[in-house]
């Protein structure tokens, strides 16, 4: 893809993200549609990284699939993830969403 770091794959010309073919550390530059961002956190091999901006409720599209929403606003250039994203296929839990076990319950 011109004008994006060689870092970076495009599964599909219709996806909102690319996917990182290594580790990329945090504060790298790198190139992302033209623009150079500098990653606020590491992006792990296989991560996604938004191509461009996704709007809170638009979907995520890897594979020109959807595969899930995003939750947030999402810069272009951010790390996708389950931070920031509702999974369509597996549901995303939290530890607050866990329910108290109590020492009776073991």
């Amino acid at each position: 893809m011109a004008g994006s770091d060689d870092r970076l794959l495009l599964l599909n010309e219709s996806d909102n993200v690319f996917v990182a073919r290594r580790r990329i550390p945090a504060g790298e530059r790198i190139a992302v549609m033209g623009t150079e961002v500098t990653l606020t956190g590491d992006l792990p091999l296989g991560h996604k990284l938004a191509r461009r901006a996704i709007p809170t409720g638009h979907k995520i599209i890897k594979y020109a699939v959807p595969i899930g929403s995003a939750t947030f606003d999402i810069a272009l250039g951010q790390h996708v993830h389950v931070h920031n994203v509702k999974s369509d296929y597996t549901p995303t839990y939290h530890l607050t969403d866990a329910p108290h076990r109590g020492e009776g319950d073991r």
